[in-house]
């Protein structure tokens, strides 16, 4: 499963990846795959507009720690979701304390506005 994120520039769903796989392993297997993958820093998970869970791959991060903090684009039209490669600043938070972020974008993509 880590092959094909290392092919892949997009997300995926996580309904997506269950389908995917359906022959080669069940759906336990899938979500247990994906969590251990996550907690070694190869993927990073967010939830897209949808509700589903996406899953991407990861650039520099570790099992330690996620650095992959990045805003999402979700095309309306095609459901396609990327990682965009920007960075936005986030807020420090009086008395609070952030674990995460998730900032999705949705709009239209080059191929569907054109």
């Amino acid at each position: 499963m880590q092959r094909y994120f290392g092919d892949r520039s997009t997300a995926v769903s996580v309904v997506d990846l269950v389908e995917h796989f359906r022959g080669e392993m069940n759906k336990v297997t899938v979500y247990r795959i994906l969590s251990r993958m996550e907690a070694e820093g190869i993927i990073h998970s967010f939830s897209g507009s949808d509700g589903l869970k996406w899953y991407a791959a990861c650039k520099q991060c570790t099992n330690h720690s996620h650095y992959d903090h990045h805003p999402h684009f979700q095309c309306k039209v095609c459901g396609m979701i990327e990682c965009l490669e920007i960075s936005l600043p986030i807020p420090k938070l009086k008395n609070r304390k952030v674990d995460t972020e998730i900032i999705l974008l949705i709009g239209e993509c080059e191929t569907c506005a054109s």
